[in-house]
């Protein structure tokens, strides 16, 4: 929900947005990147000016190959900024035309992460209340598994 959240503030700022998935060697996220667009293409469902696309490699490197100046990261709490103020300090050294917007999350949102839907749905529970309505999370967790 935070995300959408996100999503909808950077739609005010902008007439389209593209939703990236990067594939990060280093993690083994939960549900794999081709599964992550598909549950975030469910979420955005009728918002004609979001792309969701995947992608390899460095962040800013998409950004030139889809012809984007702008990088918006969603923020949480103080320690989301750090890290991704090091990220954007990165990415502005390598490529100063490509600005990074960093948009915080409404309040109430700001608990939820990753690590805390994660944990929910490892244990049996539901996660229901973190993630957008048109998401069957069910329906994922089932090909995850499969």
């Amino acid at each position: 929900m935070g995300h959408m959240d996100i999503l909808r503030s950077a739609l005010k700022m902008f007439d389209k947005v593209i939703v990236a998935v990067g594939y990060n060697s280093a993690k083994s996220g939960f549900f794999p990147p081709d599964l992550r667009v598909r549950i975030i293409k469910d979420a955005v469902e009728g918002m004609d000016n979001v792309e969701v696309c995947s992608y390899r490699g460095l962040t800013i490197d998409f950004c030139r190959d889809k012809g984007v100046n702008c990088i918006i990261r969603g923020l949480r709490t103080t320690t989301d900024f750090e890290m991704e103020s090091v990220i954007a300090q990165a990415n502005r050294k390598m490529a100063p035309d490509i600005l990074s917007i960093f948009i915080p999350a409404g309040h109430e949102y700001s608990f939820i992460s990753s690590t805390v839907v994660r944990d929910v749905l490892n244990n049996g529970g539901s996660a229901r209340c973190f993630l957008p309505k048109n998401v069957d999370i069910d329906k994922y967790l089932q090909l995850r598994e499969a």
